[in-house]
């Protein structure tokens, strides 16, 4: 499945603008402990956190993923969302929260990392 596919099943906003959509999403992960991710993150991941400070775009640079998707409406600041963009991760941001998009996803096919 690709990020743009993804951000329809999950009703999600893509708010980066320059990523690239067509990317495929490998496996989902939620969690909010960054050095958590750190240690279990993958290539092609898609993240689901609460978390939107910067630090979550390095982590998520350090994989490789393909997105971040920030869950129950929360806002994204203008930094990072200009971070991610840079780095070319994307951010998808929705007001469902962390349990359906993982419900959503596995119905779908995408393997929990």
């Amino acid at each position: 499945m690709t990020i743009q596919e993804l951000a329809a099943l999950v009703e999600a906003n893509i708010v980066t603008a320059s990523v690239d959509t067509g990317r495929e999403v490998e496996c989902g992960y939620t969690c909010d402990l960054l050095s958590w991710v750190m240690a279990n993150g993958s290539e092609g991941m898609a993240w689901i956190t609460v978390q939107t400070h910067m630090n979550v775009i390095a982590v998520a640079t350090l994989h490789d993923m393909s997105c971040v998707i920030i869950p129950e409406g929360i806002k994204v600041e203008d930094d990072v969302i200009g971070k991610a963009d840079e780095e070319g991760v994307a951010i998808l941001t929705t007001s469902l929260g962390a349990y359906e998009i993982c419900g959503r996803m596995n119905a779908k096919g995408i393997p929990a990392k």
